[in-house]
């Protein structure tokens, strides 16, 4: 299984624990500054990132990584997208991605919609659950695909054909890894210690879905 990353923030955490006890091989790789894998891949996870959609002057790779979503998606590949990773696959699928209405950080309410419900890895969260976040761009489901979840302000997740899903909140993220994205960011909208209280009481809770998720995304892929 090939996990792609764009920093050393923004890697498969929880779910690098859940695939080894899986008894699957993950390779990462950083699209940024490293020659892709030889061979091929079971299933793809692309994971979250401090850049964005429209910034491809500065990261020319992400042109890269919208032809590999493509071709991944044309495949058949199991293929998991979280945060940027989302939004590549939503952009690289002809969606909309852009700014979204405010910053996100921390827990937000989101509620799977029916075909979330029915969704073999989706359909294994509660119909309504506190996700966490931690974006300010977002994306609109693009043409052919069926969203997932959402929340009162945005999309949450949707799915590309059978085999390709987004995810705009983080499954993967651990307490420490999410306070190192905000600790210099200006653009926080409140203070870090109340962020920090939240992730103490709402992470361990979190981290269970988060390994639901992984492993029915692995069932799918298998």
């Amino acid at each position: 299984m090939l996990s792609l990353i764009h920093g050393r923030l923004v890697r498969a955490e929880l779910f690098g624990d859940v695939i080894a006890d899986s008894g699957h091989e993950l390779v990462e790789w950083d699209i940024r500054k490293q020659d892709r894998p030889q061979g091929a891949f079971d299933a793809v996870i692309v994971f979250g990132g401090d850049m964005n959609v429209g910034e491809e002057e500065s990261h020319p790779w992400l042109n890269d990584e919208y032809a590999l979503l493509r071709g991944w998606v044309d495949a058949g590949t199991p293929l998991l997208g979280v945060c940027l990773g989302a939004q590549t696959l939503a952009h690289a699928a002809r969606g909309h991605v852009g700014r979204a209405s405010a910053q996100q950080a921390g827990f937000l309410e989101v509620s799977l919609t029916p075909a979330g419900i029915a969704d073999p890895v989706l359909g294994v969260l509660p119909s309504r659950f506190e996700a966490l976040v931690g974006n300010s761009y977002a994306f609109e489901v693009p043409p052919g695909g069926v969203e997932l979840a959402s929340s009162p302000a945005a999309s949450q997740a949707f799915r590309l054909g059978e085999r390709a899903w987004g995810v705009q909140f983080h499954p993967e993220a651990r307490r420490d890894q999410v306070l190192a994205w905000f600790k210099d960011d200006p653009a926080l909208s409140r203070p870090l210690p109340e962020l920090a209280r939240e992730l103490d009481e709402g992470i361990e809770r979190w981290h269970e879905l988060g390994r639901a998720l992984c492993n029915a995304f692995l069932d799918a892929a298998t």
